[in-house]
C-alpha cells in the first residue's frame, strides 16, 4: 500500500458504505442507524491501477470523553494522525450542517491533506449541496455516490497525487497441500518445516464483555480498540498487526456473540454475529475468551463447538485471572470441565490470565504457537500406515452383517486442520464408533491436541472388477 487514508465524517453520511466500494467487499456493516461503525477499521483499497490503504472511522460527534461517543471521537482523531491524507465526507443531500463545519475546523488545524467528498450526490437534489461544501475552505468537492458508484473516476484523480513509490511484494503462495519432503538415506517422507515468515491469523472470541478488546489493547501496548463497560461495544471485526518475539500475528478483534435467541431481534447485532463468525471462519487460531468468575456457559461451549466444526485450532483464555484466590483449586476445576464438556477439541490448552494488567499474556502466545504448529502438521504416510498395522493388529474392526471390514491403507493429503484419508473395502458399513476410535488414536499417538481432525472413508478399487464386467 502506498500511503494511508482515512475517511472522516459525522455519523450516517456514508463512510463505511465508500469503505466497502473501494475495498470491493462487504465486510463493514452498513445500517441506516446512525453511529454503526466505532472502531477504525482499516482495508486495502483500489480506485483503478491505485492502491492504498483506507481506515473506515466512527461518526464524528462533539461529546464528553468519557461517554462511549467521546471514546469513539477519539479512535476517529487517532486514524486522522495515522493517515496521510483524510477523506471528509459530508452528504450532499443534507447539506452542510454546523457539525460539517466545526469538523472541518478541527482538520484544518491538524495540519494534514484534506480530500473533500460530497456522498449521495446523485441526480439533481445533491448538485446544492455539492455547491454548498465550498464554504467549508477544503477546496473543490469531489461529488461521489458511494452506494451506485459514481464519481470514483474523480476520487481516483483527487487522490493520485498522494500515491508513493513502493517495493512490489511478492504473493504468498499456499504450500500447506503440496507433496511431503523425501529423506535422502531412507527415501521416506518427512514432516515438513513450518514457514516461520507468514503471519498468523488469530481471532479473539468470545461472550460480550469477556475483555477480548482490553485484552489486545494491552498486547499491543496502546489503546488501539474502544473499551469501556458497555456490553457490546465491539461491532465490526477489526484487524490488527502485532509482533511477538519475531513471529508476526495479524489479531482479529470481535463482536460479542450472544445467544442466538436474544441476537435475532436486533438487525445490528445480527449483523456483528455474521461478521464474527467470518472472523472464526478466516482466523487460522481461535482465543476463545471466557470470564473466569462464570466459565463455560452454554453459550461458550457453543462457540467452541463452531470452532471445532469450522476446522480452526483452539486455545481457551480464562480472563480476570487476577479476581481469583484458590488458583491452583480453580484450575484443578477448569481442567475437569473441559475434559468433560469438550471431547471434540481434547487437549485444549486452558490459559490463565488478565487481559487488564497484562499477567498471562507470555503463556497465551506460547500455546497458541503450539496449536498452531500441530495445526499445520502432515504425518508421514510411512508413519501412518505403520500406526494402522499395529491398531488392526490389536483391535480389527468389527464385522457387520457376518462381513469384516477390511482397512487397507491410510494417509494425510492435506492439514490447516489435519485431514486424513482411509481406503476400506466397505466405508458405509464402518461403526462410527470405529471411526471415533482411530481418530482419537491418531491424536494420542502423533500429538495432535487441541485441533480438530478429520477422517474420510473411501472405498479401495477392486481390480478384478472391471475384468469381472468383460465376461
Amino acid at each position: 500500500m502506498t500511503f494511508t487514508v482515512a475517511i472522516i465524517g459525522r455519523p450516517n453520511v456514508g463512510k463505511s458504505t465508500l469503505f466497502n466500494r473501494l475495498v470491493g467487499q462487504k465486510i463493514a456493516i452498513v445500517d441506516d442507524t446512525p453511529g454503526v461503525t466505532r472502531d477504525r477499521r482499516p482495508g486495502e483499497a483500489r480506485i483503478g491501477d491505485l492502491y492504498f490503504t483506507i481506515i473506515d472511522t466512527a461518526g464524528l460527534e462533539d461529546a464528553d470523553p468519557e461517554t462511549l461517543e467521546g471514546r469513539m471521537r477519539a479512535q476517529t482523531e487517532m486514524a486522522i494522525e495515522e493517515a496521510d491524507v483524510s477523506m471528509f465526507l459530508i452528504d450532499a443531500r443534507v447539506g452542510v450542517t454546523p457539525v460539517d463545519e466545526h469538523f472541518a475546523e478541527l482538520l484544518r488545524r491538524v495540519g494534514k491533506p484534506v480530500v473533500l467528498v460530497a456522498n449521495k450526490a446523485e441526480g439533481k437534489v445533491g448538485e446544492s449541496g455539492v455547491l454548498e461544501a465550498y464554504s467549508l475552505g477544503l477546496g473543490e468537492p469531489v461529488a461521489i455516490s458511494a452506494e451506485h458508484g459514481e464519481g470514483m473516476a474523480d476520487l481516483f484523480a483527487a487522490l493520485l497525487p498522494f500515491e508513493r513509490e513502493e517495493d512490489e511484494l511478492s504473493d504468498e503462495e499456499d504450500d500447506f497441500d503440496a507433496p511431503l519432503p523425501i529423506d535422502p538415506e531412507t527415501g521416506e517422507e518427512m514432516e515438513a518445516p513450518l514457514d516461520l515468515n507468514r503471519p498468523i491469523k488469530v481471532a479473539i472470541v468470545g461472550r460480550p464483555n469477556a475483555g477480548k478488546s482490553t485484552l489486545i489493547n494491552t498486547m499491543l501496548g496502546e489503546d488501539r480498540l474502544l473499551v469501556g463497560p458497555e456490553a457490546g461495544i465491539t461491532r465490526d471485526s477489526i484487524s490488527v498487526d502485532w509482533t511477538w518475539n519475531d513471529r508476526r500475528i495479524k489479531l482479529f478483534d470481535t463482536a460479542g456473540m450472544r445467544k442466538k435467541s436474544r441476537v435475532i431481534e436486533h438487525k445490528l447485532e445480527r449483523l456483528s454475529v455474521g461478521d464474527s463468525l467470518r472472523a472464526i471462519r478466516f482466523a487460522e487460531v481461535v482465543v476463545l475468551m471466557l470470564d473466569v468468575t462464570i466459565p463455560f456457559e452454554k453459550q461458550d461451549l457453543q462457540i467452541a463447538d463452531l470452532v471445532a466444526r469450522e476446522g480452526r485450532a483452539l486455545v481457551i483464555a480464562f480472563n480476570k485471572w487476577d479476581l481469583v484466590e484458590d488458583r491452583q483449586a480453580k484450575m484443578a476445576e477448569l481442567r475437569e470441565m473441559a475434559e468433560r464438556l469438550l471431547p471434540q477439541v481434547r487437549g485444549v490448552p486452558l490459559v490463565p490470565l488478565s487481559g487488564l494488567t497484562g499477567a498471562g499474556i507470555d503463556k497465551l502466545m506460547s500455546e497458541l504457537l503450539k496449536v498452531y504448529a500441530t495445526w499445520n502438521r502432515r504425518i508421514p504416510t510411512a508413519a501412518l500406515n505403520r500406526w494402522l498395522a499395529s491398531v488392526l493388529e490389536h483391535h480389527p474392526p468389527p464385522a457387520v452383517s457376518g462381513r469384516r471390514v477390511k482397512l487397507r491403507y491410510m494417509t494425510q493429503p492435506k492439514a490447516r486442520p489435519p485431514t486424513f484419508v482411509a481406503f476400506c473395502s466397505r466405508p458405509e458399513a464402518l461403526p462410527d464408533a470405529y471411526t471415533r476410535y482411530l481418530l482419537n488414536g491418531i491424536r494420542e499417538t502423533f500429538k495432535l491436541a487441541a485441533v480438530p481432525l478429520r477422517l474420510q472413508l473411501r472405498k479401495g478399487e477392486n481390480p478384478f472388477e472391471n475384468k469381472a464386467k468383460k465376461r
